[in-house]
């Protein structure tokens, strides 16, 4: 009974440092502060600023909740230990083995701690080296990372896609919501490299294609990075389609390009010209903000615009369907020969490989 007793204490001294270590008093504060300002009766007054604060108390209630209740889950047990009742032995060691083992689930948070690993995550596709299958690896791509989103419980929205001539995609933008989206994803940015027998060719050759994959943190709040109007540009032009009643027939599409560094989004799928400049300042402030604590850059003036092009040499991730079946990651050098479920959207293993990469660097 001592041993349990000792092993539960434990348990909730591991927790207080990890709580610590997140901010969790912190945190339940700007919750307070937050729950203020909702019950204002003016609060609703600004309904996108409103929208804004109820997902950042439901974020922050995300992270805090699961921690308050494994606490007190496992102060009841401690409370059951000092009863001293040899009759509770069997019932107190299913109970930590049960909160051990959320413990240890949620210990995996305190891998993320930069700056913006509590956003949510945009993911930018582009089809690189190999014509048509490269465009279309760029859509096997997208689904890919659609499923893992969805196996994980997050939510997918399809912000923009521009089609390719034959087939697949040229480009396309995902939005990814959830519980430290970006921080999971951040370590996906990079060339993905695919080799198979080619389903476009006559002569079904084996083809090696390329597409790039950019994962930035979805800026919400625009006093996270300020960008001066004069070093952007901005251009409206006809969205395109692929024709019958979805085709626009005003110029809604808008193109924004900032000027020091090259940086150019283009958004046309929504609604109004307005709401496709909103969504392409949010990327573009995203890309930015990513940049910036790339580089180690306090003015965004001084950054420098992408240069890695999506071909042979650069790429990450090695995905080979042909003559045999393996994906290997570059970085980590951890490999599967389950190729289907990784394009299934089966990558935890390829992304806690990755982080914990990271973490033996630091």
């Amino acid at each position: 009974m001592e041993d349990i007793n000792n092993d539960i204490n434990h348990l909730i001294e591991e927790i207080n440092q990890a709580r610590s270590r997140l901010n969790i008093d912190d945190l339940k504060k700007q919750i307070d502060d937050l729950t203020t300002e909702i019950d204002q009766p003016d609060f609703w007054s600004d309904n996108l600023a409103a929208q804004a604060t109820m997902k950042k108390l439901a974020a922050l209630k995300e992270k805090v909740t699961p921690w308050d209740d494994l606490l007190r889950e496992v102060k009841e047990l401690s409370e059951l230990a000092k009863m001293k009742d040899s009759g509770l032995v069997s019932e107190l060691e299913q109970g930590l083995n049960k909160a051990t083992t959320k413990f240890n689930r949620q210990k995996e948070l305190l891998k993320f701690n930069g700056p913006y690993d509590d956003h949510d995550a945009l993911l930018l596709f582009s089809a690189g080296a190999g014509g048509t299958d490269a465009q279309d690896w760029t859509a096997m791509l997208v689904r890919m990372y659609t499923r893992w989103a969805e196996h994980a419980g997050y939510k997918v929205r399809l912000i923009a896609e521009s089609s390719g001539e034959e087939a697949g995609i040229k480009s396309a933008t995902l939005e990814i919501t959830g519980s430290y989206a970006f921080a999971k994803l951040a370590n996906e940015s990079g060339v993905h490299r695919l080799v198979r027998l080619s389903p476009f060719n006559s002569d079904n050759l084996r083809q090696t294609s390329f597409a790039k994959v950019d994962v930035i943190p979805k800026i919400d709040n625009p006093k996270e990075l300020q960008i001066d109007p004069k070093q952007i540009k901005v251009d409206v032009f006809r969205a395109g389609g692929r024709g019958g009643q979805s085709v626009n027939t005003t110029d809604s599409a808008v193109r924004i390009t900032h000027i020091p560094t090259g940086i150019t989004v283009s958004i046309q799928n929504e609604r109004s010209q307005l709401q496709n400049k909103e969504t392409a300042m949010g990327i573009l402030q995203s890309r930015l903000a990513v940049m910036k604590l790339e580089q180690h850059q306090d003015k965004i003036e001084s950054l420098k615009g992408p240069n890695q092009s999506a071909e042979w040499g650069n790429q990450i991730r090695n995905y080979v369907l042909h003559p045999y079946k393996m994906v290997k990651d570059v970085r980590t050098k951890h490999e599967t020969a389950n190729v289907d479920d990784v394009l299934d959207g089966k990558l935890d293993e390829f992304i806690n490989a990755s982080l914990d990469s990271k973490i033996g660097e630091e």
